[in-house]
């Protein structure tokens, strides 16, 4: 096709997807969006030079009669999304969606984002499996035999993240430039599973993720808009939940709401690219915005306690589902007594949501959908959903989303140590091909490793001093950086480059926006 050109390795199963139709549709969706993409893109760092200055973002008022206005309300919810108690999340190879989609839970979240690697086979081979599960198609047999097949009885609606707006796809270049990758993964699996999913009612609907802003949002209306136009499809079928993971986000949650409000069911707080995003977008602004080690930056910090209530309050106040983060413990298959300490973590989680408001959660693995499914079962009752407990007793204001010095907690070396040793074996993971990697009983996704990097990042900037009494110097990051990487010698793939990435980005005088965007260059 003209001025479209697609380069990478061969996929099985790629004329599913790749077919002349579905990449003029990409490319059509690129041409059109992706100036105003690129607008936006540059407006953030405008924007994080300003929150630096004023001390962190706050409230618009260019925008505060939205906020004022009581008239508006988001579009009522298809009937496959009034009910989300449990959402299950997850990568996209055929073994693992298998499994999601028969866990019980109410929605899979086919994730092409954090727990997806962009190597080509990825990028096409989730499209694959998305065909294949849009036409209830889906099986899988591994090599030593053993068969996965979508049990018949499954009623779990499936929910598509893609890429972030930042990120591109090279392996697709329109008009001599990468495509974007938000649009590669939503164009192909609109183009070919829009039709079939509005047949069953079943979507489609996606999740929308890592937006700073309500002017990012209506670019994804438009998208949408656009997109049902040209295929013939109501506008107004598609619908989206976003995740509220950044900082900015928190502050114009109410008009992402009014710009997607024919498109949008709800909000996700993503609560740890929250905390990456907190660090980067305040971390030229003083020593006041340190976090200490990040397993001790809870729900329950005063911060993220108001971040998670405003969501609550904003979404049901507008008609719109709140759901809340992420759990995710790895169950053991030999240590019972690990499993009933992290189940019981797990179900106070839950049991906080739920009693917040929230209409559902997230869940990482099978094993934790009845844990979770238990939660709100008792708090909901034969209710779909929450939407009838307004929050008016949440008044949250600026001062309560950065305060920051409220963080219980310490800064150790062995929360150093941690942030390092775990970001390597994800980046070792993420370099071989896996999004989605199981760590210390937990399965991590890019979200970690981003958290720690930037705190070292800024605790090296601000001199920040150990439990041990050790300051925080480059010398001493290197000096654990290698320890902590001889020690997973043998153990971890791609080492070496997990550490010369983990060293750029965690030392470099410039803080990189995503580790995802450097990452991105060494693989195919």
């Amino acid at each position: 096709m003209d001025g479209v050109h697609v380069a990478g390795p061969a996929v099985e199963g790629e004329e599913l997807v790749l077919t002349d139709g579905a990449l003029a549709f990409v490319a059509d969706l690129v041409r059109t969006f992706r100036p105003r993409r690129d607008e936006l893109l540059a407006l953030r760092t405008v924007r994080r030079e300003e929150y630096s200055a004023a001390g962190g973002p706050n409230f618009l008022t260019e925008t505060e009669g939205v906020r004022q206005d009581p008239s508006w309300r988001c579009a009522e919810a298809p009937a496959a999304l009034r009910d989300r108690r449990v959402e299950i999340t997850g990568p996209t190879d055929a073994k693992m969606a298998v499994n999601a989609l028969n866990a019980g839970a109410k929605v899979w979240l086919a994730d092409l984002e954090d727990a997806n690697t962009p190597h080509w086979r990825n990028v096409v081979g989730g499209q694959v499996t998305l065909w294949h599960v849009a036409r209830r198609s889906l099986e899988f047999t591994q090599a030593d035999g053993k068969h996965y097949a979508l049990n018949p009885e499954s009623a779990t609606t499936t929910v598509v993240r893609p890429r972030g707006w930042h990120l591109d796809e090279r392996h697709v270049q329109v008009d001599g430039a990468p495509a974007v990758g938000a649009l590669v993964d939503f164009g192909l699996h609109f183009f070919h599973n829009a039709h079939q999913l509005v047949e069953r009612e079943a979507g489609p609907y996606y999740y929308l993720p890592k937006m700073e802003s309500y002017l990012e949002a209506r670019l994804w209306d438009e998208v949408f808009t656009y997109a049902q136009e040209k295929l013939g499809i109501p506008v107004g079928t598609v619908r989206a939940t976003v995740l509220i993971e950044t900082l900015p986000a928190v502050f114009q949650m109410e008009e992402i709401l009014y710009e997607l409000r024919r498109h949008i069911s709800g909000l996700n707080a993503g609560r740890w690219d929250y905390l990456f995003s907190a660090i980067k977008t305040l971390r030229d602004a003083g020593p006041r915005f340190v976090l200490p080690d990040r397993a001790s930056v809870s729900m329950t910090a005063p911060f993220m306690r108001a971040y998670t209530e405003l969501l609550v309050s904003t979404c049901h106040r507008r008609g719109a589902f709140a759901m809340g983060g992420m759990a995710a413990f790895i169950p053991s298959r030999r240590d019972a007594e690990v499993n009933e300490r992290a189940f019981a973590q797990v179900r106070a989680d839950k049991e906080r949501e739920a009693g917040d408001g929230f209409d559902g959660s997230w869940v990482a693995h099978p094993d934790l959908v009845p844990v979770a499914l238990a939660v709100f079962d008792a708090q909901l009752g034969e209710r779909p959903n929450q939407l009838d407990r307004l929050r008016d007793d949440v008044w949250v204001e600026r001062d309560d989303l950065l305060n920051f010095a409220a963080t219980p907690g310490e800064v150790t070396e062995a929360g150093l140590r941690v942030n390092v040793s775990v970001a390597l074996q994800y980046l070792g993971a993420w370099l071989d091909g896996l999004g989605a990697v199981a760590i210390h009983n937990l399965m991590e996704d890019a979200a970690t490793a981003e958290i720690s990097r930037s705190q070292l990042w800024q605790w090296l900037r601000y001199g920040t001093v150990l439990d041990s009494g050790a300051v925080v110097t480059q010398e001493l990051v290197e000096k654990v950086l290698a320890q902590e990487a001889a020690a997973l010698t043998g153990t971890t793939p791609h080492l070496e480059e997990a550490r010369a990435l983990f060293a750029k980005v965690a030392l470099d005088e410039e803080f990189a926006d995503f580790l995802t965007l450097p990452a991105y260059d060494l693989i195919d």
